[in-house]
C-alpha cells in the first residue's frame, strides 16, 4: 500500500492526530474539530449486529477441485468436467457462542461454503454432523431461546436447554453426537463437515436426484476432551481461529475430499424413513457417499470484519442444476438467512467483495439503498425493456416437486415405515467402543446434572433410554451419582 499523510475520511490532510482543539490550554473542546468528531462518530458504529447464530467464526479462501464426473447427475456449470477448479470461501463457526466467545467448546460448528461460480454463487451453509436438533424451522427460534442467555437470568441455563430437548424427542440423535467424542473438535481443520439437508441435483435431461454433501477431513479427525476443552478455552479463546490463520500461513494448507451421496427422485416416496427430515442420516449401505471432488484453504482473508464478519452466507443461493428440497428446515432457511443478513449488513450485502460473485457478475434492477455505489451507471431498472437490458432465461434451475399432496394445512413431517426419533441414536451409541460410551456418559450427566427439577431430568434421561436401554440404565446411574 502507497504509505502518505494521515488524511480524514473525505481526503484532507491531518496536521495533528494526537490533541484535540481546545479553547486555550487546558480549555474545553471545540465542535470545529471535525476529525475529533469524525473519528470518534465512526467508532460508534463500527460494528455491525453480530449474528443470532454462529456468531462467532473464522473464514479462509481456497478452491474446490472437481475430482469425478457428476455429469449424469446434475447440470452444474462448476461440477462439468474432473480437474475443474472453482474459487470458495469457507466460513467455520460456533452456534450459540456470542462474537468473543471462546472455540474450544461443546457445540455444533457451522461449515459454510461459498462457490464462486461462473453460474453465480452457491452456497452450501452446513455443519459439522450430518443431522440437526429438529427438523421443522418453525421450531428453530424456541429451540436457540434455549442455547443462549435466559432473559430473566443473563446466563445459559441448563434447565431451559433439557426441558426443551426433553420434550423434543427428535433431538436425541444429534445430542448424541453433541455429547460424544466429536462434540469439541480440536480444530476446525480436524473435523468433518456436511451440507446436513437434502438437496436437488438436476441433469441436462431433467432428471432429478436426492443429494447429501459429505466434507471428509483430509488431516484426520482429532477432538478435545471436555477437561482439556476447559484449559484452552480459558487459555486462549481464539485457539480454532489462530490454528486455521497460522496452518495456511506457513503453506500448511487443509483440505477436505468431497463426497455426496446420491438417491434417486423415485426412491423418496417409499424409503423406509423420511428422507428430507434433518434429524436422520442415509445409512452409507444405502447409498455410498461418492468421492466429487477435493476442497483445500490456501489464503486468509487480509481483514477479518469485512471478510468474515460481513460475509454472508444464505442456502438460497442456487444455481442451474442445484435446487431444495421438501425438507422443512432448509425451506425455513430459504427465508431466514437472507432476512438475517439484509438486517445484519444492509440490502446491498451482496455488493461487498467478499459476497458479490467472483466468477462472473450480477446483473439485477435492485438498487439504492444504504452503502449503493452507483454500479448500474444510468441502466433502465426494470425488465423487460428494450435497451439492452438482462432478460430471463425461461429455465428454472432446478425441477418442480413431484408426488405431494395439494391440500394445504399445518401439516406434520410426512410419516414412512421406520420413522423414529430413536432409532438412529441408538444406532450410534452402539456403534461406540467402550470407552467412548464411557465419555458420551460422563459428558451427558455432567450437563444433565445441572437441571433443578426432577421431572426435566427423567424426561431427558427417557429419551436416550428410549434409544439404547443400556445407553439409559448408565446414564441414570450416573447422573444420580453427581446429583447426590
Amino acid at each position: 500500500m502507497t504509505q502518505g499523510p494521515l488524511t480524514t475520511e473525505a481526503g484532507a490532510p491531518v496536521a495533528d492526530n494526537q490533541n484535540s482543539e481546545t479553547a486555550g490550554v487546558g480549555g474545553p473542546v471545540l465542535v470545529q474539530d471535525q476529525l475529533l468528531l469524525e473519528k470518534l462518530a465512526h467508532f460508534n458504529r463500527e460494528r455491525i449486529p453480530e449474528r443470532v447464530v454462529h456468531a462467532r467464526g473464522a473464514g479462509a479462501y481456497g478452491t474446490f477441485t472437481v475430482t469425478a464426473d457428476v455429469t449424469p447427475y446434475t447440470r452444474a456449470a462448476f461440477l462439468s468436467e474432473a480437474g475443474k477448479e472453482t474459487e470458495v470461501f469457507l466460513r467455520f463457526s460456533t452456534v450459540a457462542g456470542n462474537l468473543g466467545a471462546a472455540d474450544a467448546v461443546r457445540d455444533p460448528r457451522g461449515f459454510a461454503v461459498k462457490f464462486y461460480t461462473e453460474e453465480g454463487n452457491y452456497d452450501l451453509v452446513g455443519n459439522n454432523t450430518p443431522v440437526f436438533f429438529i427438523r421443522d424451522a418453525i421450531k428453530f427460534p424456541d429451540f436457540i431461546h434455549t442455547q443462549k442467555r435466559d432473559p430473566y437470568t443473563g446466563s445459559q441455563e441448563a434447565d431451559n436447554v433439557w426441558d426443551f430437548w426433553g420434550l423434543s424427542p427428535e433431538a436425541t440423535h444429534q445430542v448424541t453426537w453433541l455429547f460424544g467424542d466429536r462434540g469439541i473438535p480440536a480444530s476446525y481443520r480436524h473435523m468433518d463437515g456436511f451440507g446436513s439437508h437434502t438437496y436437488q441435483w438436476a441433469n441436462e435431461a431433467g432428471e432429478v436426484f436426492w443429494v447429501k454433501y459429505h466434507f471428509k477431513t483430509d488431516q484426520g479427525i482429532e477432538n478435545l476432551t471436555a477437561a482439556d476443552a476447559a484449559v484452552l478455552a480459558g487459555r486462549d479463546p481464539d485457539s480454532h481461529q489462530r490454528d486455521l490463520r497460522e496452518a495456511i500461513e506457513r503453506g500448511d494448507f487443509p483440505s477436505w475430499t468431497v463426497g455426496v451421496q446420491i438417491m434417486p427422485a423415485q426412491d423418496a416416496a417409499t424409503y423406509r424413513f423420511n428422507p428430507f427430515d434433518l434429524t436422520k442420516v442415509w445409512p452409507h449401505a444405502d447409498y455410498p457417499v461418492i468421492e466429487i471432488g477435493r476442497l483445500e484453504l490456501n489464503r486468509n482473508p487480509r481483514n477479518v470484519f469485512a471478510e468474515v464478519e460481513q460475509s454472508i452466507f444464505s442456502p438460497a443461493h442456487f444455481v442451474p442444476g442445484i435446487g431444495p428440497s421438501p425438507d422443512k428446515m432448509l425451506q425455513g432457511r430459504l427465508f431466514a438467512y437472507g432476512d438475517a443478513h439484509r438486517y445484519r449488513v444492509g440490502i446491498n450485502a451482496a455488493q461487498l467483495p467478499v459476497n458479490r460473485p467472483h466468477a462472473t457478475e450480477a446483473r439485477t434492477n435492485s438498487r439504492d439503498g444504504f452503502l449503493y455505489d452507483g454500479r448500474h451507471d444510468g441502466a433502465r431498472n426494470y425488465e423487460p425493456n428494450s435497451f439492452g437490458g438482462p432478460a430471463q432465461t425461461g429455465r428454472a434451475l432446478w425441477e418442480p416437486y413431484a408426488g405431494f399432496t395439494a391440500g394445504t394445512g399445518d401439516h406434520p413431517t410426512p410419516r414412512h415405515a421406520e420413522d423414529d426419533d430413536f432409532v438412529q441414536a441408538g444406532n450410534l451409541y452402539r456403534l461406540m467402543s467402550e470407552q467412548e460410551r464411557e465419555r458420551l456418559i460422563a459428558n451427558l450427566a455432567g450437563s444433565i446434572s445441572q437441571v433443578s427439577r426432577d421431572d426435566i431430568v427423567e424426561r431427558a434421561i427417557g429419551n436416550f433410554a428410549a434409544a439404547d436401554a443400556d445407553f439409559g440404565k448408565r446414564l441414570e446411574a450416573a447422573v444420580r451419582a453427581l446429583r447426590g
